[in-house]
């Protein structure tokens, strides 16, 4: 009796390695072993960098309240203090925004913890 396979299910799951390697450079976008190993390692890079990218936008936020906060007159450390103990419930994510976007407001926020 011959061997059976299951030629089905393997030409799609190698399509679905292919079809992830599109727009590689080289071998790596039509050679399957090649393409298995890019893609795999793809993936490991998405898997950390959308860690990544959160520690990277907390120091950008932290970068531009920080020279806001200078041109007020105060350091970001003393900046965030006061507004923990006023209990002011901004993040940071929305104190970058104002300082870059609405100067005005953030004075006003500064001043009010002053």
């Amino acid at each position: 009796m011959p061997r059976s396979v299951n030629a089905v299910a393997s030409r799609r799951r190698r399509k679905k390695i292919i079809k992830a390697a599109k727009g590689y450079f080289g071998a790596r976008k039509n050679v399957y072993t090649v393409a298995k190993n890019a893609v795999e390692k793809a993936l490991q890079y998405a898997y950390r960098d959308r860690r990544n990218k959160k520690r990277a936008f907390r120091r950008l936020w932290i970068a531009r309240i920080n020279a806001a906060a200078r041109q007020e007159g105060m350091s970001y450390s003393k900046l965030m203090h006061k507004l923990s103990q006023k209990e002011v419930g901004l993040n940071r994510k929305v104190l970058a925004d104002l300082a870059m976007n609405h100067p005005e407001a953030f004075k006003s926020i500064v001043n009010s913890v002053k």
